[in-house]
Parts: C-alpha cells; structure tokens; sequence
C-alpha cells in the first residue's frame, strides 16, 4: 500500500534526490524534420507533452509559445515554434482524438497553441491536474506531484529563461524534456495505483 500525500510539504522537496531526463533529446526546427519526427511520436502508446514560453518582465508584454515538447517514455522532441510556426502534422496530431496525449493544465497549454494555428482542435488528451483531482491528490504542479509520487526533485532553474533563443541551452533541453517525460511517468503509476487501490492518503 503506497502512502500518497493530499498536499505535500513543499519544505522537503529542495532534500529530495533530482531527476532529469537522460533519454534522447531531438531539437525540430523545419516542417521535414517535424513531419519525421510526428511520424515517430504516432507509433508509441502515449505522448507526454508541455510548452514553453519567452518570459515577460515588462507590463503589457506578450509573447507567443516559442516550444512545444513532445515525449515518448524513451525520447523527446522538442518543436521550436518560434522558428517554423505550427506545422500541419503537429496541427493533426494535437486535434487527433486516437492519439493518447498526457500533461499539466493543458488547457493553457492548449489555447497558446491555438494563438499559433487556430486550426488545432485539441482532443485525445488527459490533464493530470484532474486525474490527480478525482483521486483526492490537491497538489497540482508537476514538481509537487513527481515529489509526492516518486520521492524525487525536479529542477526548475531554467523555466524563466529565454526560450527563444537562436541556441537552446543544454540544460533548457534537459529542463523541456524533463517536463515531458515525467508526464507519462505520473499517468502510468497513478493509473496503476487507482486502478489496483493500491494506495491511501496521508
């Protein structure tokens, strides 16, 4: 029986050992190499996906998405919307309601790449904010959850950086695929453990 926390202390994680994703990283720049690469994505069982966006610091500024990250368990793709826009392959695949797509307040996520390419109609997708909520869990981050789940930090030192830079940084890379990643980590073992009631909250 694994204990889940309801809301866990947030003073512990900085204690908890990092996880950072070591699986193959793929950066996506044109409409060939994203037509490839959604190529691979459709042959796997499930996607874990999130964004990233340029950070604003002056009041009225905007941005659009400038990076959509894309995951299965052992490889990510990472899209550079800001320097091919949003392809029609990628266009399909989020509008794809056969295609298991898993994140964090995707609804977000969602309407930032709809300011992209109005012609995504998102579908096919779990949030796991609310699939946490129906089992009771109220953490709602994904640091918080993977803490709560697996015992183990993930860094977020390069979320406010410039994510539309000529060059991502390695450890932009890292970061955007970790986030990916840990999406299918989370929905697998939780569905295990709703699924058995191998659990209880403490």
């Amino acid at each position: 029986m694994r204990d889940l926390h309801v809301k866990i202390d947030k003073t512990v994680i900085p204690q908890l050992p990092r996880y950072a994703f070591e699986g193959r990283i793929v950066v996506v720049q044109s409409e060939d190499e994203a037509n490839r690469a959604v190529r691979a994505l459709r042959a796997a069982p499930m996607i874990g996906m999130d964004t990233e966006t340029r950070p604003a610091f002056k009041r009225g500024e905007m941005h659009k998405v400038a990076l959509l990250q894309m995951a299965t368990e052992d490889i990510c793709f990472l899209f550079r919307l800001n320097q091919m826009g949003l392809p029609e392959a990628l266009v399909e695949l989020l509008s794809d309601k056969d295609v298991l797509k898993l994140g964090l307040s995707l609804h977000d996520d969602f309407m930032m790449l709809c300011r992209r390419n109005s012609q995504v109609k998102p579908a096919g997708y779990i949030d796991l904010q609310d699939y946490v909520k129906g089992m009771g869990i109220e953490d709602l981050s994904l640091q918080k959850l993977y803490a709560n789940v697996f015992g183990r930090r993930i860094s977020k030192s390069a979320r406010l950086s410039n994510w539309e830079a000529d060059v991502l940084t390695e450890a932009q890379k890292v970061y955007a695929a970790t986030d990916a990643v840990t999406c299918i980590q989370l929905y697998k073992e939780l569905k295990t453990l709703k699924e058995n009631g191998d659990y209880r909250l403490v």
